[in-house]
């Protein structure tokens, strides 16, 4: 039996502009937008990717100034397996129009990937396994 991973709910300090950093990156996706007395969540789903499904959530105490550092203990970032190298260089080129910051491509004994990072400053690398 396997145990697929049906979503990812990631905490942020601005939904509008999580959702929107997504959109552009990945393409537009299905929106189901939810308030709730102490959060909100916007669930992202873009069929046209297997479903896959990444929420993002705002809980109305978070700090705005707050970041996400990868240093403490909890997520690290969120990795996108690609076909091929060739797909790693196409999200680094369109990491690159877009504007967003990435890291180099990398290309090590195990892997080629490259990694951008969200508004909130969440890891997410395009990774090809060799």
């Amino acid at each position: 039996m396997t145990y697929p991973i049906h979503h990812t709910t990631l905490s942020v300090t601005n939904i509008a502009a999580t959702t929107e950093w997504f959109q552009n990156l990945l393409g537009p996706a299905d929106i189901v937008e939810r308030e709730f007395e102490t959060f909100a969540r916007t669930r992202m789903t873009w069929p046209e990717l297997d479903d896959l499904r990444i929420a993002v959530m705002k809980h109305h105490d978070t700090d705005p100034s707050a970041r996400f550092d990868h240093l403490q203990p909890g997520l690290d970032h969120l990795g996108f397996e690609c076909a091929s190298p060739d797909e790693v260089a196409t999200w680094a080129e369109k990491i690159d129009a877009l504007g967003y910051t990435r890291g180099p491509i990398e290309d090590v004994q195990y892997a080629v990937t490259v990694t951008a990072r969200t508004p909130d400053n969440i890891a997410i690398e395009f990774f090809f396994p060799k």
